[in-house]
């Protein structure tokens, strides 16, 4: 629409100055502008596929603004060739003009479509700025939205009231028996509320302080499992200060135990791991059991991460999770390395 609009109000004003103020008639004037216009739609077609085919948008600014330059003057070039080529072509050229040669005919005909051509890109440029602006703050609303609805289900899915009834039975019956332990559990527990009520604030937080609330919660659900739950930690020391977002791995954490280790009478392991894998930080929570109880319980945790990393990281971060074996299942979040 906007190259119809565009390209028809240049040729209305080109016949209106034509009819009202052009001081000499011009042989074959209605054919010529009529395949001026036309062409000027199709290389520019041209240029926008270029364009968005070899991501001139996505580069930083000082390359867009040398690709703008470039882009215009090439295309300027070939639409003044294509012009000439056709009027020369079936002798549609104006008999009382000037002699020129081709050369120059071609230079003066670049010349006049650089600035057209010129005008076009600011605009193509100038909307899809505007457009990728008024995207990120959209983005940036539901982001806050989504945290702001993870604040309100922290206790309900992150914190959930089993797991703080367990813990909390769990203290109680050491308080006669280890009163050292129990302190340290209440302490336990009081941090992974703290930082649950904490998630509304920050988008992200570094994965050091994610996994110290990790081993808090994996310490009091050991209490509870005892020797049913055994516990792996692998990381690499060189991405503790990543930035993840706040109880996102503590999320995957609740539902391996949730959907893993609780549905089997023997237990099982879990296995987290964090490491830089081809210029990606990745974060693996690997436990044992099947798929199949995530996928039919479908919990607001799992499906929020997606749409978390979707919105924080505009597509490039993604998670899975999948049954590696018959007896242990993986959920990966491969994140953009973040240069601290």
């Amino acid at each position: 629409m906007c190259q119809l609009a565009g390209w028809g109000g240049n040729l209305a004003l080109s016949v209106f100055y034509y009819l009202n103020l052009s001081i000499r008639k011009i042989d074959n004037f209605f054919i010529l502008i009529t395949i001026s216009v036309i062409l000027g739609v199709l290389i520019t077609h041209i240029m926008r596929m270029f364009i968005k085919e070899y991501k001139f948008l996505e580069m930083p600014m000082n390359k867009q603004i040398v690709n703008f330059v470039l882009v215009t003057i090439v295309f300027a070039i070939i639409y003044a060739c294509s012009d000439v080529a056709i009027e020369r072509t079936f002798e549609l050229r104006d008999k009382n003009a000037p002699k020129i040669s081709l050369m120059n005919e071609i230079t003066r005909n670049s010349l006049n479509n650089f600035f057209l051509l010129f005008i076009w890109n600011l605009l193509y440029y100038t909307f899809h700025y505007v457009e990728r602006t008024r995207s990120q703050e959209v983005n940036t609303l539901k982001l806050q939205s989504l945290v702001k609805e993870l604040e309100l289900k922290t206790i309900k899915s992150h914190i959930n009231p089993h797991f703080i009834f367990n813990a909390l039975n769990s203290i109680r019956a050491l308080v006669d028996e280890n009163p050292s332990r129990a302190r340290t559990a209440i302490t336990e527990l009081s941090n992974i509320l703290r930082s649950s009520m904490q998630t509304e604030k920050l988008e992200t937080v570094p994965l050091e302080r994610e996994l110290n609330i990790v081993k808090d919660y994996l310490a009091l659900e050991k209490m509870r499992f005892e020797e049913r739950l055994n516990i792996e930690m692998d990381i690499d020391e060189d991405t503790l200060e990543q930035p993840v977002p706040p109880m996102m791995l503590q999320t995957l954490v609740e539902n391996a135990i949730k959907h893993g280790i609780s549905k089997k009478i023997n237990g099982g392991t879990i296995r987290v791991s964090s490491d830089f894998v081809e210029n990606h930080h990745e974060l693996v929570v690997q436990n044992s059991g099947q798929l199949g109880s995530y996928l039919n319980e479908n919990g607001f945790g799992v499906r929020s991460t997606q749409d978390r990393l979707n919105l924080l990281y505009q597509g490039k971060a993604t998670f899975a999770m999948r049954n590696i074996d018959h007896e242990t299942v993986e959920s990966r979040i491969t994140m953009p390395v973040l240069v601290m």
